[in-house]
């Protein structure tokens, strides 16, 4: 009865695949659209500057239409049908743009930060809908619609920029594997050949990590030979600068550790010759410093002595929009999280709505103390999310929290699995 159930259970998967494939077929061609804009406004304001629409190539992702919208990241965006209103692809994302709101920069200066948004190629006139939440209030706001025509002769259609690649891992089946785009910051073009091995050694360590090592299988990966004119990255706090293909420098908002670009045109402009779905940059220094955003970028170091374990700390924000489990005893970033609603990270809790996100042993109290006796135990413990107090994380050390244990605790793995697309 059991092999009659799973090979009944496989035919259903099977015929759902082809249902959902050619429920595809009728609104989506295989192309990718890419919708480019600026983020506009103060910390209490924003808006949105189109700036431009364009084919991108092969659209990399699932060939499915989308039966909910995206539950994870501080924006999501949508497609509509324009006729029926049925939603056709979502996806969430965060970005630089909700980060600097809360500096005090933000408080009396107006800044403007770039950001691209991919969607299969739709056939017919489709609502195009940004929508934003936060941490302090519940639910979304909608801050930009538009109608997106894909007949408009103002989308462009030009041949997106060539850079040389190098098929690390699989390189078919683009639409049934996870694609990752390894892009080259301050490398020079005679030092290509340290990019690739640089490339070939992260993804090799990566793939030693749970769930990842499990599921290799699951992936394409491109190295993107993106020459840069100086080698290395600017360090301000040491005085350095230098010419860059995609602009990344240390101390953004002043913390000298935080490794980022504003520049997500040049970002996207190169990453387009491969189809890709996630983006890792690789800097060619030896700093100590990254950084990881919700399907947005992840980027880190090259030649630093703890760069392999930052890169799966960072990729881990950037894949299945994983918070950072650490905390400072000494001061706590108030603006960050609301302690009067859940975050939607799926690996910290304010409480308020903890029940959805992990499972506990009853035997476990809630909060758990960080003692021994729960040192391998999935829990409930005080400090994460920066905080020290009304944040909690569900086990005492994981690699979302110090660069010391070589692997994700029970709950940043199973995140990561459901965006593999493994399980509920």
């Amino acid at each position: 009865m059991k092999a009659i159930f799973a090979i009944l259970l496989g035919l259903f998967s099977v015929a759902s695949a082809f249902a959902q494939a050619a429920d595809y077929e009728q609104f989506f061609t295989d192309k990718c659209l890419r919708i480019d804009y600026e983020l506009v406004g103060r910390n209490d304001t924003e808006f949105v500057v189109l700036k431009d629409l364009l084919v991108q190539g092969q659209w990399a992702g699932k060939k499915a239409v989308s039966s909910q919208l995206a539950q994870l990241g501080n924006y999501r965006f949508s497609l509509t049908d324009s006729l029926t209103g049925r939603l056709l692809y979502s996806n969430g994302f965060s970005g630089l743009f909700n980060e600097w709101q809360q500096s005090p920069e933000a408080k009396h200066t107006t800044a403007s930060f770039y950001h691209v948004n991919l969607a299969p190629f739709p056939k017919q006139t489709v609502l195009f809908r940004l929508e934003r939440t936060n941490y302090s209030t519940p639910g979304y706001s909608t801050i930009a619609e538009f109608y997106i025509n894909p007949k408009s002769k103002f989308i462009r259609r030009e041949s997106t920029k060539r850079v040389k690649y190098t098929v690390i891992q699989g390189g078919g089946d683009n639409n049934d594997k996870i694609d990752i785009a390894f892009l080259a910051e301050g490398y020079t073009a005679d030092q290509m050949e340290k990019f690739r091995a640089d490339v070939k050694s992260f993804w090799k360590y990566m793939t030693g990590v749970e769930p990842y090592k499990s599921h290799v299988e699951m992936f394409n990966v491109y190295a993107v030979e993106s020459p840069s004119e100086e080698s290395g990255t600017d360090v301000p706090n040491k005085g350095v600068f230098r010419n860059t293909a995609m602009n990344f420098t240390f101390s953004t908002f002043n913390i000298d550790r935080y490794l980022t670009s504003f520049d997500l045109k040049s970002i996207h402009d190169i990453a387009a010759t491969v189809p890709y779905e996630h983006i890792i940059i690789i800097i060619n220094t030896d700093e100590y410093g990254g950084g990881g955003f919700y399907n947005f970028y992840s980027a880190c170091v090259a030649d630093h002595k703890l760069s392999k374990r930052v890169l799966v700390h960072e990729f881990g924000h950037a894949f299945a929009g994983l918070a950072d489990e650490y905390y400072y005893a000494d001061e706590a970033n108030e603006s960050m999280y609301s302690l009067e609603r859940e975050p939607w990270e799926p690996n910290i809790t304010t409480l308020n709505n903890f029940n959805e996100k992990w499972l506990v042993d009853p035997q476990t109290p809630i909060p758990t103390p960080r003692t021994k006796e729960y040192a391998d135990k999935v829990g409930v413990f005080q400090g994460g999310g920066y905080q020290s107090e009304g944040i909690y994380s569900p086990f005492q050390d994981c690699i979302m929290r110090s660069n010391t244990p070589k692997t994700f605790c029970p709950v940043c793995r199973r995140a990561i699995e459901r965006a593999m697309g493994l399980g509920d």
